[in-house]
């Protein structure tokens, strides 16, 4: 058992305590003589919600919820902007490891949430929010190597949940976007807010794909990063699919997994027409890339940089998460720009 999950347990065992204290507290004030009335409210207080319990089978993990969570931390930025989307915000009491800028819509709720970390943060460090409830957006977030396992949660008597991205799936489709977005709405008791924001990014997707239909399908490279190879998005990742959708085709989709490692001369036999460029922080800016990819003699005869065709997308956008209508949008624009006059 590694140190940090002892504190925990300690933690949990507290916080029941008080929990138990308090609750005996209520009973004794209000004791055997007390009012029908105060009885009921008691009763309904305790009462379950409507549309409660709630079971959800995510990565393997089975879990019950007999209420919404009320204090939720999210580690990585799609998390929090997808609660964020549903109006979810007095239930969240932390975030960690932004990515991008957030959506403008968005920003002023973010910023009132406390930031944890600029990268993952400890499991000390997310205990310290006292959390009922950690929402991941990449497998790290639940990294057992630093402490921060599914299981060590759950010993602390705290819920997880992992982007489905990460789930290991074959590939990731809007779909599980849109099941994604459901799924938290019913585990928080939204599911009204959570159909109804699926119906708009269902529309948003729509459009910009009507525009392009029947266009000629443009050869897209990804680049992530990296130098000496390029680390793109592949088959299974939702990157793919939202080229797709924007009348394109990822020319590394055969690359089975969400992202990997390319050679350059792979790049150069399958002569992209356009690159995407990932913008993130921490991996170089947009310009940095370009000016690299520009640099490279090799790639010199590479449609997409002979002609200085690059789209750029933020990483967040090409996510399992509320950003990835608009980057169809984005995409189809960049790929069909004739389509947009």
């Amino acid at each position: 058992m590694s140190q940090s999950i002892t504190p925990a347990r300690t933690r949990g065992f507290l916080r029941a305590a008080a929990a138990a204290v308090a609750l005996s507290s209520v009973l004794l004030t209000t004791g055997c003589g007390a009012s029908d009335e105060g009885g009921a409210d008691a009763e309904a207080t305790a009462a379950m919600p409507a549309g409660f319990p709630v079971t959800i089978d995510n990565c393997g993990v089975r879990t019950t919820y007999d209420r919404p969570p009320s204090r939720a931390v999210t580690i990585h930025q799609h998390p929090a902007e997808l609660m964020l989307a549903l109006g979810l915000k007095n239930r969240m009491v932390g975030t960690a490891f932004p990515d991008s800028p957030v959506l403008p819509e968005l920003r002023k709720a973010y910023e009132a949430i406390p930031e944890l970390a600029k990268r993952e943060p400890s499991f000390e460090r997310i205990l310290d929010a006292e959390p009922d409830f950690v929402y991941g957006g990449y497998g790290s977030a639940f990294a057992k190597n630093e402490g921060r396992s599914r299981t060590a949660f759950a010993d602390a008597g705290i819920d997880t949940y992992l982007n489905r991205e990460y789930c290991g799936r074959k590939r990731v489709t809007m779909k599980d976007t849109y099941e994604e977005i459901r799924t938290i709405g019913r585990i928080f008791g939204v599911p009204d807010r959570a159909g109804k924001l699926v119906e708009d990014l269902r529309d948003r997707v729509g459009k910009a794909a009507a525009e392009v239909e029947g266009a000629h399908e443009v050869p897209v490279f990804v680049y992530d990063s990296g130098d000496r190879s390029a680390f793109t998005a592949g088959g299974r990742s939702l990157g793919t699919e939202l080229i797709r959708l924007a009348g394109g085709r990822n020319v590394f989709a055969d690359l089975d997994d969400v992202f990997g490692d390319v050679s350059w001369e792979q790049v150069v036999e399958r002569r992209p027409e356009v690159i995407a460029l990932y913008d993130y922080a921490g991996a170089g800016s947009v310009e940095e890339k370009k000016e690299f990819l520009l640099s490279r003699p090799a790639l010199a005869d590479v449609p997409a940089i002979r002609n200085k065709r690059f789209v750029v997308l933020p990483l967040t956008a090409t996510l399992v998460g509320v950003r990835s209508a608009y980057a169809v949008d984005d995409l189809a624009r960049g790929l069909h720009p004739e389509s947009f006059r």
